[in-house]
């Protein structure tokens, strides 16, 4: 999420390849170089893929006079960009030596956001063929994965002006709604707060389901609903 302050990153950990086959996985990766750039990683979709993804381009940043394009060598985000879009179609194309397309099994889907010196704040919705766009104005979030349970309280509320700790609060929010509703999102959640211009990490950690926060706000947010439900006129037959 893109705000007037900086970029605020949250992630679930869940994965699954059927109801009795569920394990958890992190799915937010950090890349950080004090005083010249952050980027941030989310990944949703097929676990071989998206490890895949991250193993080369963490590879790449370990030496990077030796292991070229690096993510901490890129001139700008958008470069970032190029080089995950390149990785993820260059990865699904090796696993999908049969001929099946993007839209397969091995589809992934990421989004990458951060600042490198020089340029701005960006974020970036990078699709499995390797095509990529940027949030902006109009789209200043970004959502991957399963997203249509929790999408309609980030489009009620979202704010450019929002403080970080307002839009964690709103990103509980939006979890807490879609894994009511779909098993294959569950906590622990990551996050992250990124300050325009402090090429730091900000605050970063780990919300679990047992979070007294967590457990306040899923209450809270029912109890509401309910009273915002019971506040509406009946229906008159």
């Amino acid at each position: 999420m893109a705000l007037d302050r900086g970029l605020v990153f949250m992630s679930d950990t869940r994965t699954n390849a059927g109801l009795d086959n569920i394990s958890t996985f992190r799915k937010m990766h950090v890349w950080e170089e004090p005083g010249d750039r952050v980027l941030v990683l989310i990944n949703a979709g097929n676990l071989a893929t998206t490890q895949a993804v991250v193993s080369i381009l963490e590879e790449r940043t370990k030496a990077p006079e030796d292991r070229e394009p690096s993510l901490m060598g890129a001139p700008s985000m958008f470069q970032a960009a190029r080089m995950v879009a390149d990785v993820l179609r260059e990865v699904i194309d090796e696993h999908a030596q049969t001929g099946q397309r993007a839209d397969s099994t091995f589809n992934a889907t990421m989004i990458l956001g951060g600042q490198i010196k020089g340029g701005p704040p960006r974020l970036f919705l990078i699709y499995p063929e390797g095509n990529f766009i940027e949030a902006g104005g109009d789209t200043p979030f970004f959502q991957i994965g399963e997203m249509k349970y929790g999408r309609p309280i980030l489009v009620r509320a979202y704010d450019p002006t929002l403080s970080f700790e307002a839009a964690m609060k709103l990103l509980v929010v939006s979890f807490d709604s879609t894994i009511k509703a779909n098993l294959t999102v569950g906590a622990p959640f990551d996050y992250l707060f990124y300050e325009t211009d402090s090429y730091k990490v900000g605050h970063i950690g780990r919300i679990k389901q047992d979070d007294p926060y967590f457990k306040t706000i899923s209450q809270g947010w029912s109890n509401a609903l309910k009273e915002a439900l019971d506040s509406l006129p009946d229906f008159e037959s």
